[in-house]
């Protein structure tokens, strides 16, 4: 087993190994309304209409520029930077942090897994692969209640969000940081995600052999990039991995 070619296999959480099954429009609205709702009844003095005008244009510029500069702004400290602009005293942690489960609460519901997940990762740990998720998200704890939700935890010896590194696939630093906890060379690693500027681009700027997922990549992010970044290898399906794995180790 010590001389196969990969020794660890990192995902990409959603669209990889969860989906979202739930309309979008209106899905910001509600969970600006939750979180607006928590701050108010904590006894933040917000007007909720000037309020969400504020953050939401803060996200908006946030959003069209994360993946040009790589780093991540949490959505705790966007929120902050309103509320001290507004010219109010700023509320404890444990306030903001309420808040900011209020708001992701509403879309956390939506999240289903992927079908054939579990018997895929139950095949890769008996096979005595190290396993580990990255995901780019604004928000640590979000990303920590989505894999518990869906009971991904027991598979995984490492899970890391782009908002608890400070940076954003595909910087090659936080797949070298996940790899580093593994113990494993970016050359025994596969990446495998549905993304091909985050996880495909960033697989290979790390060293890994990258895999796209391509249930549902049907979005822009994948459009821009069809003729500029080509994966190593293609799946339609989880189901299809752990063959495709044992294909190069065999």
């Amino acid at each position: 087993m010590s001389d196969r070619p990969f020794k660890a296999v990192l995902f990409d959480l959603g669209f990889t190994l969860i989906y979202f099954d739930c309309e979008t429009n209106g899905i910001y609205d509600r969970m600006d309304a939750a979180m607006v709702d928590s701050l108010q009844a904590a006894g933040v003095k917000i007007e909720r209409g000037p309020f969400l005008e504020q953050f939401n244009r803060r996200m908006h510029a946030y959003e069209a520029e994360r993946d040009t500069e790589f780093i991540e702004h949490t959505t705790a400290f966007i929120l902050l930077s309103v509320l001290q602009e507004s010219g109010l005293p700023l509320p404890s942690q444990n306030v903001i942090k309420s808040a900011l489960k209020a708001r992701y609460s509403v879309s956390q519901a939506c999240w289903k897994v992927e079908e054939n997940v579990y018997p895929v990762l139950e095949n890769l740990r008996a096979g005595g692969y190290r396993l580990g998720v990255i995901s780019n998200a604004s928000d640590e704890d979000d990303v920590q209640t989505l894999v518990d939700n869906a009971g991904l935890r027991p598979y995984f010896d490492v899970i890391v969000s782009s908002a608890g590194q400070g940076i954003r696939k595909p910087n090659p630093r936080i797949f070298l940081t996940v790899l580093s906890q593994l113990g494993v060379e970016p050359g025994r690693a596969v990446m495998v995600g549905d993304t091909l500027g985050a996880d495909i681009l960033g697989a290979h700027n790390a060293g890994l052999f990258a895999v796209w997922i391509t249930r549902r990549v049907n979005k822009a992010a994948n459009r821009d990039h069809l003729d500029t970044i080509q994966p190593d290898a293609v799946i339609g399906s989880i189901d299809e991995l752990p063959g495709l794995i044992d294909s190069f180790n065999s």
